[in-house]
């Protein structure tokens, strides 16, 4: 990942919910265990790709925590207070400490090996998913007061909340990190016996 423009400190935070009950969706093609083996593996390798920067993981899962913490991740608590919530709380928190620009990246990335590489801009930089839809990395200025809007449109959302606070906006259309798993259809961009063993 390049170094910030702003010459100020960044960190990569990754918002992980409770392994278990994540991706619902892939229930009918994944049993439990596969589908909790796939997202702990997938976590993983986005947090490997963040490399050499800082992470910070928010949760509110206690097994999370402690996958976290043994990947030496940082810990931040966000207890009931959504997706949303948890980012704002984790880019408030890095703020508080200093931290110039966050690096917002998704836990189910396919193929993140180039979040590494992303050239931020002094400004907001996007990265949407394949359908334009979702942001699956969002980089922002933690003195941005930025209105985060993940869920459905959130990469529309995020382009016009940048616009709202006049800040300058890259769009980066990455063919590897605009993928994501949400759906039975996104499988098909994994080897899944890398991850299921």
């Amino acid at each position: 990942m390049a170094d910030n423009p702003s010459g100020g400190q960044v960190v990569v935070l990754v918002p992980v919910k409770s392994f278990g009950s994540a991706k619902r969706r892939l229930q009918p093609v994944l049993s439990d265990k596969q589908r909790e083996q796939l997202m702990r593996a997938l976590a993983t390798r986005v947090i490997a790709a963040a490399a050499p920067y800082p992470v910070a993981v928010v949760c509110d899962d206690e097994a999370v925590a402690s996958w976290a913490e043994a990947l030496g991740a940082e810990v931040l608590w966000t207890p009931e207070l959504g997706l949303n919530g948890a980012v704002r709380a984790g880019v408030d928190a890095l703020a508080a400490r200093g931290v110039d620009h966050v690096v917002i990246a998704h836990g189910d990335l396919a193929h993140p090996e180039e979040l590494g590489a992303l050239e931020l801009g002094r400004g907001v930089t996007l990265v949407p998913d394949q359908r334009d839809d979702g942001t699956n990395v969002l980089a922002v200025p933690t003195n941005a007061a930025f209105n985060f809007s993940y869920g459905p449109n959130s990469f529309r959302l995020h382009v016009a909340e940048a616009a709202r606070l006049g800040l300058d906006t890259s769009i980066v259309r990455s063919k590897t990190l605009a993928l994501d798993i949400d759906d039975p259809e996104d499988l098909e961009a994994l080897d899944l016996s890398e991850f299921l063993k």
